[in-house]
């Protein structure tokens, strides 16, 4: 199975609908405490009887649809409302009383619930209109609304339409996140190729630039046309248009570029870095290695390597043939230190970013990027006439 980058998304409305669902369930119970408390002062508490009877089974039974934002139907939101405005509505035949006592309301603030869950539902705009026409079932119920009425009336207005708001903020953040992640991902992708691209393509097109002007004659031509290649090549990797879908579909690269499909063994039994890094070992490369294992999981201890051996051919590359370099490799526990050192003239102040801008990315993207995907860093230490350092840090835990 080909390697893919797993995103998980939690929705920021989740902990809403959760925190509205045990909302509904509290204040259900609450209403019918109170009824119970107050049952003998109502003159038909066969009304209240039949009401919360109802609201406790629309409630219960209705508590998947407030689990998402799917389950939330406008169809249920319509009957939730209906059912909260008819028990405000209902209070007065309850108890004729109500009124002139300013007594609560049969389904209390179990009306509330539902403008919250027109809220997180469909944003401020439902929030105030479903707020509004509790208010009005408010006002209507009281005939002549006291300062206490007025005040609820006005709280549970203010809040719904500011949780609704909320709500619409927390969704356009989430979106943005989620379109981030996937240039995020996309980015990465395209650096993978280049990564590719860089340590095969540009390689043998650079090799065969200078052995046919080494060569001469048609070779000379060859070598020519190559460095034309390379130099294309390398514009389209530093201009971020390399693709992401698989090469041999493009008819511009199919010739050049081959897609790897690595397989998803990040589960699987760890690597000894000490086996990935032993054949760079020779008579120009020395290799410093621990007596034990240096273990690390397969896609970790790959990119590392390839890391090193991109190192290392710059080493040939810009040091000469005759280059001497040392491989150091420590293992710490928590992270994995390799160390690629050269005996080569150094590299100039500025010639980096002087690369990095004709195109040449073989430190930014081989190097760096990898490590930087495994979590790690790579630093370069270079003195002109006293060789090059490069130490690649890969911590365990993030690897």
């Amino acid at each position: 199975m080909a390697k893919r980058e797993r995103v998980i998304r939690m929705s920021v409305e989740l902990p809403l609908w959760r925190a509205l669902t045990a909302y509904r369930v509290l204040t259900m119970v609450y209403a019918v405490l109170v009824f119970v408390s107050e049952y003998r002062e109502f003159e038909r508490p066969w009304v209240g009887v039949v009401f919360l009877s109802v609201l406790a089974v629309w409630t219960l039974a209705t508590l998947p649809r407030v689990a998402n934002a799917a389950s939330c139907t406008k169809r249920f939101l319509g009957v939730d409302l209906t059912i909260a405005l008819t028990g405000i509505l209902l209070t007065p035949l309850a108890d004729a009383d109500a009124q002139s006592v300013n007594s609560p309301t049969l389904p209390t603030i179990w009306a509330a619930g539902s403008v919250l869950a027109f809220a997180i539902k469909g944003g401020w705009r439902w929030a105030a209109f479903a707020s509004s026409l509790v208010a009005a079932a408010n006002l209507v119920e009281r005939g002549s609304p006291t300062r206490d009425t007025l005040h609820n009336v006005l709280l549970v207005w203010v809040a719904s339409i500011a949780i609704g708001y909320v709500v619409e903020v927390a969704r356009a953040s989430e979106a943005t996140l989620a379109r981030a992640l996937e240039i995020e991902a996309a980015t990465r992708e395209r650096e993978r190729l280049a990564r590719d691209i860089h340590d095969s393509v540009l390689q043998v097109l650079a090799m065969v630039q200078r052995r046919g002007t080494a060569l001469g004659g048609e070779a000379a031509e060859l070598g020519r046309m190559a460095g034309e290649q390379e130099v294309a090549l390398r514009t389209l990797v530093s201009s971020g248009l390399v693709p992401t879908t698989r090469a041999s579909e493009d008819p511009a690269l199919g010739a050049l570029v081959r897609t790897v499909d690595y397989e998803d063994d990040a589960g699987g039994a760890e690597v000894d870095l000490r086996t990935l890094l032993a054949p760079h070992a020779g008579s120009r490369v020395s290799l410093a290695e621990p007596g034990a294992p240096v273990l690390l999981a397969p896609p970790a201890a790959r990119e590392l390597a390839a890391a090193v051996s991109a190192a290392l051919d710059n080493v040939r590359r810009h040091a000469g043939e005759a280059a001497q370099a040392w491989i150091l490799v420590e293992d710490w526990g928590d992270e994995v230190i390799v160390t690629v050192r050269d005996d080569g003239p150094g590299i100039p102040e500025g010639r980096l970013a002087q690369a990095e801008g004709e195109g040449r990315l073989g430190v930014a993207l081989s190097i760096r990027g990898r490590l930087r995907d495994l979590g790690g860093s790579a630093e370069l230490i270079s003195v002109p006439g006293q060789g090059t350092e490069v130490e690649l840090k890969v911590p365990r835990g993030k690897a």
